[in-house]
């Protein structure tokens, strides 16, 4: 299989994200980064295409002309598809473009700033019918996609309730939030959309119910907070309820002294419980009543996992695969989409259009349901 000619949109020097998506990518195996607009600065984007070893000559000074000048190359030489790693409101025009120009899309999470930008995105998607993916990490863990198969084959019973919190303390502090890039645009409005913490890891802890759950979360109580001078939550907590008809709770902070980025989940059904927590993401735990508890590992060679699973990991067990192994899953799964092959089991191996507008419409009723006094709110 011949890999996926890819242009980066943002993601140049001083960057997270871009770093994290380039390292997905080659560890995947399946995608060449052959040109990019790294910065809304012209050289920066040079120097960061330069640091990249990218050829100059496809360093553009701005998506538009990246992608106007990609199109115009030969079908076999111009780039097949958009990785968009720039901060939320900026996701939207590329996406949009990228799509019109012929490119499939990748694109980090959430979808948009808004939702009225999210089903543009949606709407270009389905005029187009070109293939876009959303990068929710943690769906890529191979134990993550186990408790999927475990939970949605019934074999436990109805889901009953869950909880998953995501907390962090990178943003516990006034001073955390000067000359730091990556939290001032987090907490701009103008830049991040409405919802801050909630829509930067909330996002995810929402999208890890529902993928474990095969349910979708259908109403919301929420509360979401700020640190004094603030603008958007940095903190907030939920009850929500799904569905088939449990309930859960959701935290999502990152003003919470002491967590690092504590990402764990409990799903309780009928039968068992199962929990998973992505500091420790190697190991899951099943809980019963009536017989011991059991301890799965994830690793090459454990027989027991579904042959699909064992397919996406890298190493034997005891030798931890972790965050960039569980990126790099999402970007195979989508690049072998792009070719036409389809290794994914019961799910498509990165979160659909579908699983991004679902994360809108929790951020729409998560926000709904705490202006107005933390009431419920339909999704």
């Amino acid at each position: 299989m011949k890999p996926v000619r890819y242009g980066m949109i943002g993601g140049g020097q001083g960057a997270f994200i871009g770093a994290v998506h380039r390292t997905a990518a080659a560890i995947a195996g399946n995608w060449e980064l052959v040109a990019g607009a790294f910065s809304a600065s012209a050289e920066k984007s040079l120097a960061s295409g330069k640091q990249l070893g990218v050829d100059p000559a496809r360093v553009y000074g701005s998506w538009a002309e990246m992608l106007e000048r990609e199109a115009a190359l030969a079908v076999g030489e111009r780039i097949e598809a958009v990785s968009i790693v720039t901060p939320n409101h900026a996701h939207a025009a590329p996406a949009i473009a990228a799509m019109e120009a012929g490119f499939d899309v990748i694109i980090d999470k959430p979808l948009a700033h808004s939702i009225e930008a999210a089903l543009a995105i949606a709407d270009a998607a389905t005029r187009t019918g070109r293939l876009i993916a959303i990068t929710h990490t943690y769906t890529g863990y191979p134990l993550v996609k186990q408790a999927r198969r475990l939970v949605t084959s019934g074999q436990f019973g109805k889901v009953r309730r869950v909880a998953v919190k995501y907390t962090q303390d990178w943003l516990s502090r006034a001073a955390d939030l000067e000359n730091n890039k990556q939290a001032a645009w987090r907490v701009d409005p103008a830049l991040s959309g409405e919802a801050g913490a909630f829509g930067d890891i909330g996002t995810h802890a929402a999208n890890l119910i529902e993928f474990i759950t095969g349910e979708r979360i259908v109403s919301i109580c929420a509360e979401l907070t700020m640190l004094e001078g603030r603008r958007i939550d940095d903190d907030g907590a939920a009850l929500l309820r799904l569905s088939g008809g449990g309930k859960g709770t959701l935290t999502a902070s990152q003003v919470l002294v002491g967590d690092i980025n504590d990402l764990a989940i409990n799903v309780w059904c009928d039968e068992a419980g199962l929990h998973w927590r992505q500091e420790e993401p190697n190991t899951m735990r099943i809980a019963y009543r009536d017989r011991p508890t059991e301890i799965w590992n994830a690793g090459a060679n454990r027989a027991y996992l579904a042959s699909d699973i064992l397919a996406i990991q890298r190493t034997p067990a005891g030798h931890p695969e972790g965050y960039l192994e569980a990126f790099a899953n999402i970007y195979a799964a989508f690049g072998a989409k792009i070719r036409g092959s389809d290794t994914s089991g019961d799910e498509p191996g990165f979160a659909t259009i579908h699983d991004a507008l679902a994360g809108m419409n929790f951020l729409r009723a998560s926000l709904k349901s705490s202006r107005d006094g933390a009431v419920w709110t339909d999704l």
